[in-house]
């Protein structure tokens, strides 16, 4: 089948559609103003002649109810004081309906052609309102469902929320995903034949190498930094990263940068004075994402270490902090991840360190930093994939590729 591109669909909608264009109905149960990958592919369909809208919830009760965000009508489920974290099993669940129910009736309000339910909390309302709409269904895993380690705890919920993907999934006009990892182990787990893959890459841009790094810290330019950049998690191997710092090289600082809460940054601090690392660990606020490849430039390696024995989703995940790293044209360090390792090494753009020990952990960031001429040939790898391959203005093709078959399947 031939593949068109944005300009082709938009003008193939205005043929076929002279009345009004397809529209698209996105759900998310986050706010959306800070969800890339959500703005990303909506912003790409109504560049390619789609109508689309999102539904999402806004903590911040002075935003109005809707937004024009680059072309998309944006409108906001103001979260009640009431709807926040619980522990509590029941009212968790009793909040999460009420969430579903509500969800559901303002999507039956929005026009929709197709609803595209942006992750696996979104799902139940997407699904209800297109089956009550008789409409095609999306289903955008942001990752491997179900693999939220508080859901797995609560066991009879847990198998309940199975059976409920293991009904729904089938019956989705078609599902995206992240991985090709993630992709075949939907198929696998829930008994759906196909998932395409739309990878969490930016938009391409020339970055130049610059010291924002270094400058803002105040080291000198003899300094090698090993960048770890993106939410400081759990999951993240960030504790693993300070108990490496005692085993680097002279001259190496390790920097955590992006957002994270006050007890991860207590818990991270803590660690660090107890190790006596200060001076080769530093964190780092987050900063504007407009800026954030400039940031990521100034740095020598990028840190993706991960211990792939958190959990399926960590082992098969393919995170846009890879992509980042790349398009600033810096080598990646990896732990045995399937997907990132994959692109390492197809690419020739890093390393991988098989054991997560922090000795074994530091010798590698230091052997890497120690090799100049290897780091510059993975640095131009770097480049040329993020040009050639790992950007949005390509992988939005497989999205738009993804909506002609829906199109086209169902007729709409």
């Amino acid at each position: 089948m031939k593949q068109l591109s944005a300009v082709e669909m938009k003008e193939a909608h205005s043929d076929a559609t002279t009345q009004s264009p397809i529209r698209v109905c996105m759900h998310v149960l986050e706010t959306v103003r800070t969800d890339v990958r959500v703005m990303r592919e909506a912003t790409a369909l109504v560049e390619a002649g789609f109508s689309v809208s999102i539904l999402d919830v806004e903590g911040e009760r002075s935003v109005p109810n809707e937004e024009n965000m680059r072309g998309v009508c944006v409108q906001h489920m103001i979260r009640a004081n009431w709807f926040v974290s619980a522990r509590f099993k029941p009212w968790f669940l009793v909040k999460f309906m009420v969430m579903i129910i509500w969800g559901t009736f303002r999507l039956l309000r929005l026009p929709a052609d197709v609803y595209h339910a942006q992750d696996q909390r979104a799902l139940p309302a997407c699904f209800l309102a297109a089956l009550i709409r008789r409409k095609p269904l999306v289903f955008d895993a942001h990752e491997l469902p179900l693999s939220d380690g508080v859901l797995k705890r609560w066991r009879r919920l847990h198998a309940l929320s199975t059976r409920f993907l293991i009904s729904v999934l089938p019956r989705c006009t078609g599902i995206i995903t992240v991985s090709g990892p993630i992709a075949q182990e939907i198929c696998k787990r829930y008994r759906v034949p196909e998932v395409s893959l739309v990878r969490n890459v930016p938009a391409y841009q020339v970055v130049s190498r610059g010291n924002k790094l270094r400058q803002h810290l105040g080291v000198n330019q003899d300094v090698s930094i090993a960048l770890y950049q993106g939410g400081m998690q759990p999951n993240r191997g960030l504790d693993r990263l300070v108990r490496a710092a005692p085993f680097l090289g002279p001259n190496i600082l390790i920097v955590l940068l992006g957002p994270t809460t006050r007890e991860t940054q207590l818990q991270l601090r803590s660690l660090i004075a107890s190790e006596g690392v200060a001076d080769r660990v530093k964190i780092l606020p987050p900063v504007p994402y407009e800026e954030l490849l400039e940031w990521t430039a100034s740095a020598d390696i990028g840190l993706i270490i991960y211990s792939p024995d958190d959990s399926p989703n960590v082992k098969m995940c393919l995170p846009n902090k890879l992509f980042e790293y790349l398009m600033a044209g810096i080598p990646v360090l990896s732990s045995e991840l399937d997907a990132v390792k994959e692109v390492i090494k197809t690419y020739n753009v890093g390393q991988v360190v098989s054991s997560l020990a922090p000795a074994d952990v530091g010798a590698a960031i230091t052997a890497m930093l120690s090799d100049p001429v290897a780091l510059a040939e993975m640095r131009q790898h770097a480049l040329d994939a993020a040009r050639q391959e790992f950007c949005w203005e390509k992988e939005k093709q497989r999205l738009l590729q993804f909506y002609q078959n829906i199109l086209e399947t169902r007729n709409v």
